[in-house]
């Protein structure tokens, strides 16, 4: 069994507009599934040890997706938690280190992410999170966020997008003595320290952020099938 992941589905969706009104984002459909099904081909096809979800907006519809299964789904209440915050409240449940943690905005095409993830990770590092080349993403404007250098050290940059998929140790985010933070707060602490580190993926990548971006996800995906 692979180490446990976290996917994230607590916020609001908000740049989705009316898709979001009466149900949470990862349960807005793109080629027939919702997006965090999507994410869960992903995860159950890498078969990690333990899986959770987190929830706040429309919690009970998250709830009601998982009953049955062995997903977790920890309801922030009464306040979202934001990422870090989240995973921090998740840690008893997803119980290991280092943990994944994936976002369920988006579609991917070509191998499975957390696999590159997986390959690329050392005992040494601290976070790795998956990025992807500007030229191979979908549905996302506007620049990059992370430089990659030398030893596949990060730094904030344009060339590649944060992808939302990273591998993290449970320590780092224990620590933190906030109960409501980003997990930038995090990275940012570890990039300075020079320990903040990625790697490109080298697939293609939809961002499903907007309504516009689910025939962008459609498209991708069904170029994949050909």
């Amino acid at each position: 069994m692979n180490d446990p992941v976290m996917l994230f589905a607590a916020g609001f969706g908000t740049r989705m507009g009316d898709l979001t009104k009466n149900r949470p984002k990862p349960l807005v459909e793109v080629a027939g599934k919702p997006l965090i099904d999507h994410a869960m081909t992903i995860v159950r096809e890498f078969a990690p040890k333990q899986i959770v979800v987190n929830a706040h907006y429309k919690a009970e519809q998250i709830v009601a997706h998982f009953a049955g299964t062995d997903v977790h789904v920890l309801v922030e209440t009464p306040d979202i938690l934001d990422t870090g915050g989240g995973l921090k409240a998740a840690l008893p449940l997803l119980g290991g280190t280092p943990v994944f943690t994936m976002n369920t905005d988006a579609v991917w095409a070509g191998p499975n992410p957390l696999a590159v993830l997986k390959s690329a990770w050392t005992d040494d590092m601290q976070a790795l999170l998956l990025c992807v080349p500007k030229h191979q993403t979908v549905g996302h404007s506007g620049l990059g966020d992370i430089d990659i250098g030398a030893q596949g050290k990060a730094v904030w940059g344009t060339n590649t997008v944060y992808s939302g998929v990273q591998m993290i140790r449970t320590d780092i985010v224990s620590n933190m003595a906030e109960k409501v933070f980003s997990l930038k707060t995090v990275w940012d602490a570890l990039a300075a320290q020079g320990c903040l580190h990625a790697v490109a993926y080298p697939g293609r990548w939809c961002d499903v952020g907007h309504p516009q971006s689910i025939a962008l996800a459609e498209e991708m995906l069904r170029q994949e099938d050909v």
